[in-house]
Order: structure tokens, then sequence, then C-alpha cells
């Protein structure tokens, strides 16, 4: 038997089953479903009406489909009493759209879940309203420089006292999530990946251990049911969770065909601000931050910068840690003529080749190869496809 925990969850098996039976059931979408909630109340209570009563309330055929039950129902509620029972350490809770805990900011966007899966610090879920947080999305391949900047200012951010939101997934959303790891210092959440699978898998494989680190700092949430694979048409749903449980969204790095730019369509319309990262003209991977900008996003150069924009208390904005120096200038003498230096600065701040680099710094190729690969190691330089270099800058 699942632990009952205040009025955090739903509290005995026969309405965790009569949930599930409600948000399976075949052709009633969660618009229909909040209606027959609306109507009848409880969950039990739609289920013991009859075809008539219902047909007041949907179609024929939905009607007739909410008296049958769903293939698979009864296992899958047998499936997720076990493992609340199995991970209760782990915080692992079901919340529906009555609870006293359910995410308030939620309940205004237009498509609230009517489930909610949690792990972590899920005693925590009741203060999320109010709390200041920051949605930080972009690539899942993004450049050296893009999974930076999602770190720096995640870690920043997160120092402030703002807990980051994003998706779990490659790429910037796992840089910021690493991010708000090593900047949480107080109390309150770190940060919240809400994903697009059921919680009894982690997706993608390789993010594994920072899903465990997230529960015992933060928490994951999804919608989605346990067993629930990583379907494609997930990803772009959820979404609209990030957003909405976000006073803001930052786009660090999105291509124009980027779920990213989504994201930022979904928080223009539940009225949160967005607000971009710009970036090189010649990278793809700008574009998408670039047309925000013309549409209005705000243009953020430095963690501080956000703080601003969402207008937070002078006691969070004085937390904001100092952006790093430039690679290359000396905090005493303004310049540093060291070889290191003058290649960052021949190179710029956009991709470049090695045939450009040694046209621009005269140097022969195997000094200039014994550079590059000193300032990989040190991290001042990714690699990028194509043969190209970027140097990368702190947020």
């Amino acid at each position: 038997m699942m632990a009952v925990q205040g009025d955090k969850m739903v509290n005995t098996p026969k309405e965790l089953g009569a949930w599930l039976r409600l948000s399976m059931t075949p052709g009633v979408g969660p618009e229909s479903a909040r209606r027959l909630l609306a109507a009848f109340g409880e969950p039990e209570l739609i289920f013991q009406q009859t075809e008539a009563a219902l047909c007041q309330v949907l179609s024929p055929l939905q009607a007739q489909a909410v008296q049958r039950m769903p293939e698979g129902c009864a296992a899958l509620t047998q499936e997720t009493l076990d493992w609340l029972d199995q991970h209760a350490q782990q915080g692992c809770c079901v919340l529906t759209l009555g609870d006293a805990d359910y995410p308030g900011v939620w309940l205004d966007i237009p498509d609230p879940p009517l489930m909610l899966y949690g792990m972590g610090q899920t005693s925590q879920l009741g203060s999320l309203s109010g709390k200041p947080s920051l949605a930080i999305v972009g690539s899942r391949n993004p450049s050296p420089q893009g999974a930076d900047n999602a770190r720096e200012f995640a870690r920043s951010l997160a120092a402030s006292g703002l807990t980051i939101i994003s998706g779990l997934a490659l790429g910037v959303d796992g840089a910021a999530h690493e991010g708000a790891l090593q900047g949480h210092t107080g109390p309150g959440l770190a940060t919240i990946a809400i994903v697009g699978t059921g919680l009894d898998r982690v997706y993608p494989r390789q993010h594994r251990d920072l899903a465990h680190r997230i529960a015992q700092n933060g928490l994951i949430l999804s919608e989605y049911p346990l067993g629930t694979p990583p379907l494609p048409p997930n990803f772009p749903r959820r979404n609209r969770l990030i957003s909405g449980l976000s006073q803001a969204t930052l786009v660090v790095e999105a291509a124009l065909q980027s779920g990213s730019l989504i994201t930022a369509k979904q928080a223009l319309e539940q009225g949160r601000d967005v607000m971009a990262i710009p970036g090189s003209i010649h990278s793809p991977q700008s574009k998408g931050c670039h047309l925000l900008i013309k549409q209005g996003a705000k243009l953020v150069e430095s963690a501080q910068d956000v703080l601003e924009e969402l207008r937070l208390p002078d006691s969070l904005a004085q937390r904001c840690l100092p952006l790093a120096p430039e690679p290359g200038d000396s905090p005493h003498t303004g310049k540093d003529d060291s070889p290191e230096a003058e290649l960052l600065r021949a190179m710029g701040h956009d991709p470049v080749s090695l045939d450009a680099l040694q046209a621009r710094c005269g140097w022969p190729t195997s000094q200039l190869q014994a550079q590059l690969l000193e300032l990989e190691l040190t991290g001042l330089v990714g690699r990028l496809p194509g043969g190209l270099f970027q140097r990368i800058g702190s947020a």
C-alpha cells in the first residue's frame, strides 16, 4: 500500500484506479475529462453515472467509452501502487488536478495535466507558486559556447536563489541542470526536470546519474504514466509545462526549427517573459535566438540581465555572481601577451577554420595545432564539426 502524505496524493488504490481509468479512456481527452470532473466531481462518481447523464457532457460514443474499463487499467494501477511503495524513500508521489499540492500556476494554463507524477523533494511541491524560477532551454546539439552559457547562467542564477527548470534532454537542458546543481547553496529547489516519459525510466540514458542528483536536490515531474516510452509527440507537449511553471523562459541556442521556439511561443501565450542569448551570425544554432530577439524577446548578455528583467528583490540581485573576465585579459595589465591570449584574440567569437587562424596568426601549422590542443584541454576552446574551432567564454 502506498503511504499517504497529507492531501498530497490519491489516498486509496480505488481512487488511484479511478483517476487512471479516466485518463486512459479512449476518445476522452483532457478537456473532456475536465468537463466530466466539473459536472460530477471525483472520477469515482463519474463512473457511477448513467449513459444518459454522461451524454449531457459528452458525445454518445464518448459516454459509451466511459462506461467500459480501458484495457490494461487494472495492471497499470497495481504497477503504480508498487512503484509508490518501492520508491517511497525517493519521494515518489502521484498528484491529481484537485490536490492541495498540485502546482497552482498550471491551473491557469489551457491544458493542465489531470495527473502528475513526482520524484525527489516532493514536500516542496505545494510551495512552487510564487517562487523565483526560470526555464532554460535550447539546442540538443549546442556549440561548446552554448553549452557553457547554459551551465554558467544556470549556476549564477541558482546561486542567486532561482530554481532552474528544464527538460533533462541532451545539450542545453542537461547543461542547465548541471549548472543549477553546482550553483545551488540555500534552501529551496535547485532545479526541476519536466520529462516526456514515465518516471520509471530515464531518457536519455546518458542522464541517469544526473536524474538521480536532480531528485536529491530538486524535482523530476511527468504527466505521463509509468511505462510511457520516449515518444516524439510527448516532448513538444511537455514544453507547455516547462514554460508554465516558470516566471520566464531563457533560450540559449536554437535553430529555426528548434523545439525551444515552441517553448518560447507557449511562454508568450501563457503571459510569461521570453529572453534569448545572441550568438554568431554564422551559426545555425543562433538563428532561432536572433528571430526571438527580432520579435521582441529580451536580449540578455549576463545573469544580471535576467535578474533585472524578472524584477527580483535586491537581496537576490546582490547575490548574483560576477561575470568572469574575458579569456586572455589580465586583471592587472588589461592585456595578456602570452601565446594563448594572442591565439584567443585571433579567434574572435565566431567559429573559425585552421587555415583562417593560420592566416591571422602567421604561425607554423605544428605550433598552431599544439596551441589549439592546449586550449581545448583547458576548456577555453571547443572543436566543432567541419574542422572548425570556437573559443568558449563564461556567461
